[in-house]
């Protein structure tokens, strides 16, 4: 991570902000060399501070301190503490984690549909609007601002005990005294007000619509005291609601979640309960240990599931795959409609959360839970539904890969599968194009593409594509 430079000390060019690029940055030229800008609006000239300005550098990076002419999807910053202008005012690093919170939601949904289609056109050399995208969709039970959806949060923790985050590319700590990203259930923890000295990063969830909150506690590194530890753990429990499990989660270059680490509870439980409501008025109840991945928006496990039901049209004794499956989220609603004469192959890479996946599914017995690296999985699995004979066919595909995407091999074993259709549940349009290229090459074509704004006031979006096969 660089090191920008401090506020009062970086010099200052005037510019004019031209296109949104991808990473919540926005492109300008300043005497012929590029620089991505943050903190902007196309067409606004503003005056903004370089925090990367090597004479050598292909590219300058800024963040802009004053709005000389303003654009009119600019708004009231959402968060003080994430205000690009409120921290030059006051000569500080502006906290990262809400880059769009200056733009107007309608706004911020044209700026991300924009980034969506270009990297589209540019990755996978489909064009967007003959694909029939709409834009970028608003999803159920939204803030008018964009606030209170983030049922996991992770800080970090500075000197004096307080939550922190980073500024953009840089080391240094800004202390939290809000955060109107955090759900409500969040909210009402008030970890800003709690003294976590002793630890190096809390990670917080707690479900939508109840009570029920997570505390996980990472101490500082090399802390090998371990009765200090959970004394420390206690005075952080003596401070939190009575309701709020906490644990300590220790780690060897891991988590719980990949099996790495170790959760010791101090309080409560080490997992969650979360109950996911479809519109069809189907509910499936998930349990979710300490750190493992679930969804974060408040209303994304039920907006992708059933984009995702909608595009593979499960049916009664067909085979499906649910690669990257999680605690199984997926896999669940699938194994109902494939019903027990059918078969779904579930494959996760972290062993803590194949667990939950396991306890998910126990009564689905059409639910084969394999616990693996993706690619390696896929294909020894697929071998052995086949008895033998070559690699099983598969009717459908659902993957929701990392941030870096799927990637060759798992595309070409994908493909060797021959499934009719494929969901492709992506955070990044970047690797989602990459991966879309790849799938065209190996006889399919994505003939249809949601995109959702899970991400209010940030640069991020979620989307689902449906590819089906167009060749033998």
């Amino acid at each position: 991570m660089t090191q920008p430079a401090a506020p009062e000390s970086a010099p200052h060019v005037e510019l004019t902000i031209g296109p949104v690029a991808h990473g919540g940055h926005f492109v300008s030229r300043h005497e012929g060399r590029v620089v991505f800008v943050r903190h902007g609006l196309p067409g606004e000239r503003v005056r903004a501070r370089l925090t990367e300005h090597d004479d050598g550098a292909r590219f300058w990076r800024a963040d802009v301190v004053d709005v000389l002419d303003a654009s009119s999807d600019r708004q009231d910053h959402v968060w003080d503490q994430a205000d690009a202008l409120v921290a030059a005012r006051a000569s500080i690093h502006v906290a990262g984690g809400a880059e769009f919170g200056h733009i107007r939601l309608d706004a911020q949904r044209r700026l991300k549909a924009e980034v969506f289609a270009e990297h589209l056109e540019r990755g996978a050399g489909i064009d967007a609007a003959a694909l029939g995208f709409a834009g970028v969709e608003a999803v159920a039970r939204e803030d008018e601002l964009g606030r209170f959806w983030r049922t996991r949060m992770a800080f970090a923790v500075d000197a004096g005990g307080r939550l922190s985050m980073h500024p953009h590319r840089s080391d240094e700590l800004v202390a939290v005294t809000s955060m109107p990203l955090a759900s409500r259930e969040i909210q009402r923890l008030s970890p800003w007000d709690v003294d976590f000295s002793g630890f190096a990063r809390v990670e917080i969830a707690a479900p939508a619509g109840g009570d029920e909150a997570l505390v996980l506690l990472v101490p500082v590194e090399g802390q090998n005291d371990a009765a200090g530890v959970r004394r420390a753990a206690r005075a952080v429990m003596a401070q939190l609601p009575l309701s709020a499990s906490v644990a300590v989660l220790t780690q060897s270059g891991g988590s719980a979640a990949d099996g790495r680490g170790a959760l010791q509870r101090i309080s409560g439980r080490t997992w969650l309960s979360e109950s996911v409501e479809l519109a069809s008025g189907d509910t499936h109840d998930y349990r979710v240990t300490g750190e493992g991945f679930w969804q974060i928006h408040r209303a994304a496990p039920a907006t992708l599931t059933e984009a995702v039901l909608g595009i593979v049209a499960p049916e009664p004794g067909q085979a499906v795959a649910d690669l990257y499956a999680g605690a199984g989220l997926f896999t669940l609603p699938l194994a109902e409609r494939v019903g027990a004469g059918g078969r779904v192959l579930s494959i996760e890479g972290a062993p803590g959360t194949s667990k939950d996946a396991r306890r998910n599914l126990h009564e689905y017995r059409q639910a084969l839970i394999a616990q693996g690296r993706v690619e390696r999985t896929l294909r020894d699995q697929l071998q052995r539904l086949s008895g033998g004979r070559g690699t099983r066919e598969l009717d459908a595909v659902v993957l929701d890969p990392p941030r870096a995407g799927a990637g060759k091999r798992a595309v070409e074993l994908i493909a060797a599968a021959k499934p009719a259709k494929i969901a492709y549940v992506s955070c990044d349009p970047a690797s989602f194009a990459r991966d879309t290229a790849d799938l065209r090459r190996r006889g399919y074509e994505l003939v249809a593409a949601r995109v959702f704004d899970l991400y209010p006031n940030t640069h991020h979006l979620e989307t689902v594509g449906h590819f089906a096969r167009v060749r033998p």
